[in-house]
C-alpha cells in the first residue's frame, strides 16, 4: 500500500507536451515543456516508434533531453510528450538467472519474467543512524581476499586495476563461489562480445542460477549506461529488503563516471577535474551509499575501477577510494607472471577486517604481510643473488617460504575455496613461518657467491 501512495504522490496532475526546437550532438532541446529533471518523455519521430528520453536540465527557455537511443528521424517541431515523472522498476524473484537491460526488461532471448513487485529506481540510502554495524564476515570464494582482505556483510570495496589485468575473471570467481544468497551483476560499458564471454566462461551456469545480470554495452547512449548502474542497485535493494545477503558486483564504476561526464557536459556543466564536471563527483557517493547493511539484509558491493594509465591517483580512482570501505589493487606486474588472481596484497586494504576477523586470523595475516613486505624491500638484491642470507630474519623466512606463499596467493579459476579453508591455509603458513624461524635461529650467515665469502 505504501508503494501505491508514493507513486500517486509523485505523479504530475497535468499532461505536458512540447515541440523539438533543436538538437545538438546527442541532446534535444524542447520548447514549451516545463517537465522536471529526471522525467521520462517520448519524442515523436517521422518514422518508427516514439523515442524515449530523459530530462537532464534547462537552458534559457528550453528543456534539455538526453535520448535512450539515436536521434535519427527527429526533426524540428516533432511533438514531445511527458511519459513519467517518477521511475519505478518491476522486480521479483523471477529475475534470478536472467539478463536484463537498464529498464529491467529481459534481453536473454527468453520470455519476459512475471514480476509482481515494484521498487523505486532512485531510492535514498538507508539512514546512517539506522544502519546496523558490520560484524559478520562474507566469503568471496577467493583465498587471497578471504585470508588477507576479509570483508564483512554490507561492506563496500573497490577493485582497482588497469585494463586486461583480470577484473572480470575475479568477479566471475566471486559470483561462483561466494556464500551470499543473491548476486546482482552490473556490466556497464562492456564490449558486446564480452557479455556472453562473461556469462558462459566467467560466471557459468552455477553462478547465473542465483544471479541477476544488468547489461548496458559501450555502444549504448550514456543515459542507458548511467541508468543501468541505478537499476542494478535497485534490484539489489529489493532482495536486501527480503532479508537476503546480496553481493553486488559492478564492472565498472569508471565507465559509469564516463557516461555521466557525457551527460553533464551535454547539459552545459563546466569541466573541472581533468574534464569531469561536478555532477560526476556528486553522483558517485549517492550511488555507492545505497549499498551496505540495513535492518533486514545487506548489500556487499564490489565496484571495479578502471585506472587510466595504471595511475592510482587519477580523479575517479582517488574519489572512489575515499568513498569505499577498502580497496583491492590488481597488479599488472603479477598478471604478467601468470599470478592469478593478481591481487597485490601490500597495496590493498580492507578497513573492516579487524572487525570481522578473529585474533588468530589477524595475527596470521600480519605475519604473511610482514614476509611479503620484507621480500619486496630486498627483491632487487635477491634477484641478482646479492642478498646475504642471515642479515635479516624476516627476509630469510620470506625466501624460504616463497613457494608456499605463492601457492596460497594464487588460485585456479575452477578452484572453489571456502572462507574457512582460506583461514586454515593462512594459519598453516604462520605455523611454517614459526618452524622455519626456530630452525634458523642462531645459525651463522650462509656464504653467497655474490659476496665471495
Amino acid at each position: 500500500m505504501l508503494d501505491v501512495v508514493e507513486q500517486l504522490d509523485s505523479i504530475m496532475p497535468t499532461a505536458l507536451s512540447g515541440s523539438v526546437a533543436r538538437t545538438v550532438g546527442m541532446t534535444a532541446s524542447v520548447a514549451g515543456f516545463p517537465a522536471p529533471v529526471g522525467a521520462l518523455v517520448d519524442i515523436q519521430r517521422e518514422h518508427g516508434p516514439a523515442l524515449r528520453a530523459q530530462v537532464i536540465g534547462f537552458r534559457d527557455d528550453l528543456t534539455l533531453l538526453y535520448p535512450f537511443s539515436s536521434l535519427e528521424g527527429v526533426r524540428r517541431g516533432n511533438r514531445v510528450r511527458l511519459a513519467r515523472t517518477s521511475r519505478w522498476l518491476r522486480v521479483g524473484d523471477a529475475l534470478l538467472g536472467r539478463v536484463v537491460d537498464s529498464e529491467g526488461n529481459a534481453v536473454d532471448q527468453k520470455p519476459q519474467p512475471a514480476l509482481e513487485h515494484r521498487t523505486r529506481f532512485d531510492r535514498t540510502p538507508p539512514h546512517p543512524c539506522r544502519r546496523p554495524t558490520i560484524d559478520t564476515p562474507l566469503g568471496t570464494g577467493i583465498r587471497a581476499i578471504d585470508g588477507l582482505l576479509a570483508c564483512g556483510r554490507g561492506q563496500r570495496m573497490g577493485i582497482f586495476s588497469g585494463s586486461g589485468v583480470g577484473k572480470s575473471v575475479t568477479l566471475g570467481m566471486m559470483a561462483r563461489y561466494t556464500d551470499a544468497d543473491v548476486i546482482v551483476i552490473a556490466l556497464i560499458g562492456e564490449r558486446g562480445r564480452e557479455v556472453n564471454d562473461f556469462l558462459h566462461n566467467d560466471l557459468g551456469p552455477e553462478g547465473l542460477a542465483k544471479s541477476v545480470v544488468v547489461v548496458a554495452t559501450s555502444n549504448e547512449p550514456a543515459m542507458v549506461r548511467v541508468n543501468a548502474a541505478a537499476t542494478a542497485t535497485a534490484i539489489a535493494e529489493y532482495f536486501r529488503d527480503q532479508g537476503k545477503d546480496v553481493l553486488l558486483l559492478m564492472d565498472s564504476l569508471t565507465r559509469y563516471a564516463l557516461a555521466q561526464r557525457e551527460i553533464g557536459l551535454a547539459a552545459g556543466e563546466p569541466p573541472t577535474t581533468r574534464g569531469y564536471p561536478p555532477s560526476v563527483f556528486a553522483l558517485l557517493p549517492k550511488l555507492v551509499e545505497r549499498a551496505g547493511r540495513a535492518e533486514t539484509g545487506s548489500i556487499t558491493a564490489f565496484y571495479t575501477v578502471l585506472v587510466e594509465g595504471d595511475d592510482p591517483n587519477e580523479p575517479i580512482s582517488d574519489a572512489v577510494r575515499g568513498l569505499l570501505d577498502g580497496h583491492i589493487w590488481l597488479s599488472r606486474k603479477l598478471a604478467t607472471k601468470s599470478h592469478y588472481p593478481a591481487v597485490d596484497v601490500l597495496d590493498s586494504l580492507s578497513r573492516l577486517m579487524p572487525v570481522v576477523a578473529d585474533e588468530d586470523h589477524m595475527r596470521a595475516a600480519v605475519v604473511l604481510r610482514q614476509m611479503l613486505a620484507a621480500y619486496r624491500d630486498q627483491e632487487d638484491l635477491i634477484s641478482i643473488g646479492a642478498y646475504r642470507r642471515g642479515s635479516n630474519t624476516a627476509v630469510d623466512l620470506a625466501i624460504e617460504l616463497r613457494q608456499p606463499i605463492e601457492d596460497y596467493l594464487t588460485q585456479r579459476v575452477a578452484e572453489p575455496v571456502t572462507r574457512q579453508q582460506a583461514i586454515e591455509g593462512l594459519l598453516h603458513l604462520r605455523q611454517l613461518a614459526a618452524q622455519a624461524a626456530s630452525r634458523t635461529k642462531g645459525q651463522p650467515p650462509a656464504p653467497t657467491a655474490a659476496t665471495g665469502t
